[in-house]
């Protein structure tokens, strides 16, 4: 049984890319290229880990679409449902052996993401008893929603959770107010390495095996120490291999 960290107390795991294969990203370039949009870094930093209707005008913005939001996300949701039919979504490896580890360590764990509860029912149910407090809290309202999450939802401190996320956008908001950040890169989010390292992420894991006790340990001293978010970014070297095709 591995030795409880002494002052992370929190996990916050996003769902949609960390625990679960990213079905999101794929549709949103598809829905912008489709609109006779270029999908640029600054078009995937606009959409993602957006409220549906923020994103949803957004992409208007970006493609120069006269539709009104709710029909965007209506569209949007359409098309995810088809691409989930050609790759169904699934457990990334490794997800129950980090949750085992979280909870190891004496953390409590939390989902989250943009979804309502019942995606996170049907796809991770079987780990319910890995979840602490509500289980997961769905963010559309309050995107990215750490600051609800680690307050609002376990009443902690910004420096006692660690939040894992696949978006720079998560990232910049837990730098702004010092909390812990792991970002979980994968190939459907093309510009996401370089959003991140530009948002000044220190700590990148190309698979979930990669959050390892180590760099939680690592992670749990530096937010004791107060040097979580350091002036030069310095991406750990756990990315090897990553592919952007």
């Amino acid at each position: 049984m591995p030795t409880a960290l002494k002052h992370l107390r929190l996990a916050a795991v996003n769902i949609d890319g960390v625990l679960l294969n990213d079905t999101f990203s794929p549709v949103i370039r598809e829905m912008v290229i489709a609109h006779g949009g270029d999908y640029t870094a600054d078009v995937e930093y606009a959409l993602l880990s957006q409220t549906q209707l923020t994103a949803a005008a957004a992409f208007a913005q970006v493609t120069n679409t006269p539709a009104p939001p709710r029909e965007l996300v209506a569209d949007y949701l359409a098309r995810r449902e088809e691409y989930v039919a050609r790759y169904p979504v699934r457990v990334l490896d490794g997800a129950g052996d980090l949750l085992r580890l979280l909870r190891g360590l004496n953390l409590q764990v939390v989902c989250y993401g943009g979804l309502d509860r019942s995606h996170f029912d049907r796809y991770l149910g079987e780990f319910s008893d890995l979840f602490d407090g509500p289980g997961y809290v769905c963010t559309d309202s309050f995107r990215p929603g750490i600051h609800e999450i680690t307050h609002d939802v376990f009443g902690l401190g910004y420096d006692r959770a660690v939040f894992v996320d696949d978006v720079a956008r998560v990232a910049e908001t837990a730098r702004s107010l010092g909390v812990p950040f792991i970002g979980h890169l994968s190939a459907e989010s093309r510009y996401q390495e370089s959003l991140m390292a530009r948002a000044g992420v220190r700590h990148m894991v190309r698979t979930l095996s990669g959050i390892d006790q180590d760099l939680l340990r690592t992670l749990d001293h530096e937010a004791s120490t107060g040097t979580v978010w350091h002036t030069t970014p310095r991406t750990t070297d756990r990315t090897e291999g990553l592919s952007h095709e």
